[in-house]
């Protein structure tokens, strides 16, 4: 028999490290391959861990809430073979980081039990950690006053590993004239929390991971960026009857389901390339105008939490393409199959609140985007019609959309006319369009 590491497998761009959930088979059992090994969890999404061989697993080197690096052995399996397993080896190649030694001490020290002898630091949250991160700076006993004055490099401008590596490795040669920093930290302070009184038969549920994920960028969006929304109400009625005309067709020759978030995502995608300027991003004094038009998708979860999937380069997709496209995130994300990056990347966001019956919302930009839309009911109502023989009173398909935006860079004549094309595809949309 030979031994296998099982290994945290990579995960898309910009994901370094994972936190298990739960195991889903104990020492002892035996796994087939493909099997669903492991939940793991990353600050975008869940998903479960398949092993590429099969086996028993003789020993979980990672446990339930711990972290584990890319590349980081996380179990080891039992396998049919003679002599040393070749896929320890290889998989030892995987693991060794290339870093100055320094570093690399401080990495090796993690991979060890974290001694009890002290008190792990705590830290608010105004200060964004990943799990890794704040494992570092536990060890080290790096305070939360040092930590405001690293500048981050990750997204957001997020503290990333090489940046407190070379914190740590620059610990204390640093000189006195670096102390006005820390004067400036309490600028960035959040508020304290007013206390909250809890009466005779009140229930307290405590946040899960992901809702604390999502509080989190919630707070941080809103204090980032000063949010304008405009309103527009548009009649969707040839939108309605055009879908009517093609659902049929389209389940039965493709075996999809055709609902208006194809529409939606076509004519955003059309109003985004009449105004570009809506696809940016604001790093500091300069602004990011992106080349690629990736829309998220707000997604409600069973479990009552939000999901953010992204249809990446929608404006190459047709009408078909992006059905089965939104289909499949949305099938993936309400079953817990969604990668890491497939809730990556998106540079402008669609959130249908008529989903819920609700005619509005005012939705907040997820960061570092500068606005997203929120689509209401389609609901049945009298409006005036124009025709060549004079106004009437019909009974039209109504909608109201709501766009929102970041006031830094986007005004209200960009944001409004953006919401004006995309209501003008709508209302005027062709009942000869091809799908």
């Amino acid at each position: 028999m030979a031994e296998y590491k099982l290994i945290l497998p990579s995960m898309g761009e910009g994901v370094m490290e994972a936190t298990i959930i739960s195991w889903l088979y104990n020492e002892g059992d035996t796994v087939n391959e493909d099997d669903s090994v492991v939940e793991i969890a990353t600050d975008k999404v869940d998903s479960d861990i398949p092993t590429p061989v099969s086996g028993k697993i003789v020993k979980i080197l990672k446990h339930k809430d711990e972290v584990a690096k890319i590349g980081e052995a996380i179990a080891i399996l039992e396998i049919a073979g003679e002599g040393e397993a070749a896929p320890v080896a290889e998989t030892q190649k995987i693991e060794e980081p290339k870093t100055e030694a320094p570093a690399a001490e401080v990495v090796k020290e993690l991979e060890k039990p974290l001694a009890n002898t002290s008190t792990p630091q705590e830290f608010s949250g105004d200060v964004y950690l990943s799990p890794l991160v704040k494992s570092i700076a536990q060890e080290e006993n790096i305070s939360e006053t040092e930590l405001k004055t690293i500048k981050g490099s990750g997204l957001e401008g997020r503290i990333t590993k090489e940046d407190i590596l070379a914190f740590v490795k620059n610990r204390g040669t640093s000189t006195p004239v670096t102390a006005p920093v820390q004067i400036t930290a309490p600028v960035a302070a959040a508020p304290q929390s007013v206390p909250v009184p809890v009466s005779e038969g009140d229930e307290i549920i405590p946040m899960d991971r992901v809702r604390k994920i999502i509080a989190d960028a919630m707070v941080n969006s809103k204090r980032t960026s000063p949010h304008v929304t405009s309103f527009i109400e548009s009649d969707v009625t040839n939108v309605v009857k055009w879908r009517a005309k093609h659902k049929d067709i389209f389940e039965k020759r493709e075996g999809e389901k055709l609902t208006f978030m194809p529409i939606f995502v076509k004519a955003v995608v059309k109003a985004i390339q009449d105004f570009p300027m809506i696809n940016v991003s604001v790093d500091g004094d300069k602004i990011i105008k992106k080349k690629n038009i990736n829309i998220g998708m707000a997604t409600a979860l069973p479990d009552g939490n939000l999901i953010v999937p992204v249809i990446k380069n929608a404006d190459q997709l047709s009408l078909s393409g992006l059905a089965k496209a939104i289909n499949d995130l949305a099938y993936r994300a309400r079953n817990k199959k969604l990668r890491p990056e497939d809730t990556q990347g998106a540079t402008y966001t669609i959130s249908n609140v008529g989903t819920f019956g609700n005619l509005m919302g005012t939705p907040i930009i997820p960061q570092p985007q500068v606005a997203i839309l929120a689509i209401g009911a389609i609901v049945k109502k009298p409006a005036v019609i124009e025709t060549k023989d004079g106004d009437m009173i019909g009974i039209r398909q109504m909608m109201f959309m709501s766009h929102s935006y970041d006031h830094r860079v986007v005004d209200g004549s960009l944001g409004g006319m953006f919401l004006k094309h995309v209501h003008d595809y709508l209302q005027n949309w062709d009942m000869n369009t091809e799908i």
